[in-house]
């Protein structure tokens, strides 16, 4: 009986509302989805997409938590203001990212380095009674030793666990994976720990919950956007024969395909440059010659007979 919890990360220009929607509808085994991180732009304002994605009425997932990426209490509090006001009950704080422009000013891993920084905004935690926060960390921005100086914090404020991907935020996603010092913290850690980072197969699931026995869960990326059945076959325990999974591709990208044209003013352009996003990852042992008149599609009838073909075969 398959007890571990599986999380699906949040990914920036990909996860958005209606990719988990229909992900949900056609493939699930995810138990917990994260939406791509709120934040202010210029002059503490919104984005636009930002308040539409994480709208409780075009969310259809069972559990959602919404991510925040903040540098100073300000901001994280004018954001979880806004979780609050949509009635979210869990939010998730990013020091993960690994994005340049972010990091200098001192986001996502660019926080990591100054613990009191990172301490600043977990005291808004306490401003927050009524939501359940979590962590999404990387071991560092330049140093694996910089979430160990986290440990204190975290039995000081209310962090009810900690998603940790074992890189440093200037590897972006190159080079391998820190276990062993992902194993330190494991140890030390006081509070639920899930494991992220280069699960894309079922064997990467089951040996890192091998490993790791009291992990609260593991959360997949990139695997998902490859092999969007591989949450459902790590929770049923048997791999969907092809033809069902084409099946349930060719209707997931459909769902997908005739949500954006009908929602996109920018026409074929915008809706191809968006759907295009997905075969960057996805199924990419499938004919790749047809993958490549793909993502050279110019207009969305070809696109449409490309796709039919390499999904129908």
């Amino acid at each position: 009986m398959v007890d571990c919890p599986v999380y699906f990360a949040p990914l920036q220009g990909y996860t958005d509302a209606p990719y988990r929607n229909y992900f949900h509808t056609y493939f699930g085994g995810v138990d917990v989805y994260y939406t791509p991180f709120v934040r202010l732009e210029n002059g503490n304002k919104f984005r636009n997409r930002d308040i539409s994605d994480i709208d409780p009425l075009r969310n259809s997932v069972p559990i959602l938590v919404p991510q925040v990426i903040a540098s100073i209490p300000e901001e994280l509090r004018s954001i979880l203001c806004l979780f609050e006001k949509q009635g979210y009950t869990r939010a998730d704080l990013n020091l993960g990212c690994p994005f340049p422009l972010l990091v200098k000013r001192h986001k996502g891993s660019g926080i990591l380095p100054f613990p009191e920084e990172v301490e600043a905004l977990l005291k808004v935690f306490l401003e927050f009674p009524a939501i359940d926060f979590s962590i999404k960390a990387r071991l560092g921005w330049e140093s694996a030793d910089e979430i160990f100086r986290l440990l204190p914090l975290l039995e000081k404020y209310p962090v009810s666990r900690v998603v940790l991907h074992p890189r440093l935020g200037i590897q972006q996603y190159k080079g391998k994976t820190d276990l062993k010092t992902f194993s330190r913290f494991y140890e030390l850690c006081p509070v639920p720990l899930i494991y992220n980072g280069d699960l894309v197969t079922l064997e990467d699931i089951e040996c890192i919950i091998a490993d790791y026995p009291h992990l609260a869960g593991v959360m997949l990326g990139r695997g998902l956007l490859t092999d969007p059945s591989l949450a459902l076959t790590y929770k049923s325990g048997t791999k969907l024969p092809d033809s069902e999974f084409r099946e349930r591709l060719y209707c997931f990208h459909n769902a997908l395909l005739q949500y954006y044209s009908s929602h996109y003013q920018g026409g074929d352009h915008q809706v191809l440059a968006k759907m295009k996003t997905l075969w960057e990852y996805l199924c990419p042992d499938m004919d790749r010659k047809l993958r490549k008149c793909i993502l050279k599609s110019r207009n969305l009838d070809a696109y449409r007979s490309y796709v039919q073909e390499i999904l129908k075969k």
